[in-house]
């Protein structure tokens, strides 16, 4: 915890009041850990149950974490608009930054011609009666839908993957309800649960994405969802397999008790085919994103998914924003129907496949077994993340701690490929090796 910050408050409700506002200034940065129950309690002159009711109710909003002898974090991503300055630092000058897990910006296509294309045949303006989804966005998205074998009872659009998921889950269950996530996982979603008062019930991932054993043991402990990413897995590159696919079919089939969540967000970036499970229950949703392949400025999804799920989440849409702008939505048809644009998409992911590769093989050649079958990322086990971490940013790379994305799964580190190229990557797994392997001291000579 920041040294010159002191924890305030006589009862629960201000105890935790004064740990948000900590937060929200800077002053409890991401991951600061706080105080003990009984040393908070002994300096507030509070009971300790005082104390843990304060805990428990950030632990309910989102804002911190609990992980057992670690004690009681500040989440990384509370959800709480905070100064700029609580922001984790950019890497200083010289460090390669391989951390943010965002696509190669050079890789991106242009929007510029396209949105000046737009402005010459936009048409009158919309009128709150008549925005919407664009009807011929929806018969593209159903074909392209279709091409992958998504069935397509009902669809909308959403902000983005992960607005999505928010309005399916908030939608389906209630605070408290556990939800099936993969370990590790997509950070983004693992504080989105927190910050829902969801109780997350992990299920590891191997190269071949959820693990059959993980999903059976989730469901004996009742959890109400399940949200699996079907390729480019976030941070392990994981893909669902065909055969991966059809146990988890066999295992999900018919459980109207379970709603189930695909999240496909790499979309054309992902080399490996698609495996779907949409359609397995009665309740399910296929969320594809266009920000990794088109943009992450380009906040909209495709949601398909039987008719009463999707009808949950466009009423939940119509009592809030309303609808995803249809400026936005004409840009994505726009991006869909250029060649250019397609060829650029292919490009883009015969460059993510090589680099990942070649960074595999590279660890490979120091012994050590690195993760990543689709995607932009590397995940790297690691016997310390701490260690690891520090001693390749003073190498001069920045990558991703792993308890970033981890409940309950071993250590490591994720790597980012996107702002690598293929010259640095010898350097990278040299780097990486002697991290994970320093150089032991002399010893004494006579």
């Amino acid at each position: 915890m920041a040294v010159r910050y002191q924890i305030t408050g006589g009862t629960a409700a201000e105890i935790s009041a004064s740990v948000e506002s900590g937060v929200r200034t800077g002053a409890l940065p991401p991951d600061s850990p706080l105080p003990p129950v009984r040393a908070l309690a002994a300096t507030l002159a509070v009971s300790p149950a005082t104390v843990a009711r304060a805990y428990q109710e950030l632990r309910q909003r989102g804002l911190v974490a609990t992980a057992g002898r670690h004690g009681t974090r500040v989440r990384p991503r509370p959800p709480v608009a905070t100064r700029r300055a609580a922001r984790y630092p950019t890497p200083g000058p010289g460090v390669r930054d391989l951390s943010r897990g965002q696509p190669d910006l050079r890789l991106l296509p242009p929007l510029g011609p396209h949105l000046a294309r737009l402005a010459d045949r936009i048409g009158p303006p919309a009128g709150y009666a008549t925005a919407g989804v664009l009807p011929e966005l929806a018969e593209a998205a159903r074909h392209r839908l279709a091409a992958d074998g998504v069935p397509v009872d009902g669809l909308t659009v959403t902000g983005g993957a992960l607005d999505g998921i928010e309005r399916l889950l908030a939608a389906h269950l209630r605070p408290g309800d556990p939800v099936a996530v993969e370990d590790p996982g997509w950070a983004n979603l693992l504080d989105l649960v927190a910050a829902l008062g969801l109780r997350p019930v992990a299920v590891p991932v191997d190269d071949d994405g959820p693990t059959e054993a993980g999903v059976r043991d989730a469901l004996a402990l009742g959890a109400r969802a399940l949200i699996v990413t079907s390729r480019a897995q976030n941070p392990t590159g994981a893909a669902v397999s065909a055969d991966r696919a059809a146990a988890l079919r066999t295992l999900l089939a018919g459980r109207s008790d379970v709603l189930l969540v695909e999240d496909d967000h790499a979309a054309e970036l992902a080399r490996l085919p698609l495996h779907t499970l949409a359609g397995v229950t009665p309740s399910w949703a296929f969320v594809r994103s266009v920000s990794k392949p088109y943009g992450p400025d380009l906040r909209l999804a495709l949601l398909a998914g039987d008719e009463t799920t999707v009808a949950r989440v466009a009423g939940r849409m119509s009592v809030g924003p309303g609808w995803v702008s249809t400026l936005l939505q004409r840009l994505v048809l726009a991006l869909w129907a250029d060649p250019a644009t397609s060829g650029l998409i292919v490009r883009a992911e015969e460059s993510y496949q090589r680099r990942r590769a070649a960074l595999i093989t590279a660890l490979a050649g120091h012994g050590l077994t690195a993760h990543g079958r689709s995607g932009i990322n590397v995940w790297l086990p690691v016997p310390d993340e701490t260690s690891a971490v520090t001693a390749l940013r003073d190498a001069g790379w920045a990558v991703a701690p792993g308890g970033l994305f981890r409940i309950g799964a071993p250590p490591a580190v994720r790597l980012t490929v996107s702002p690598l190229d293929d010259a640095e990557i010898p350097a990278l797994a040299d780097a990486v090796a002697r991290a994970l392997r320093p150089a032991r001291p002399a010893g004494f000579t006579a």
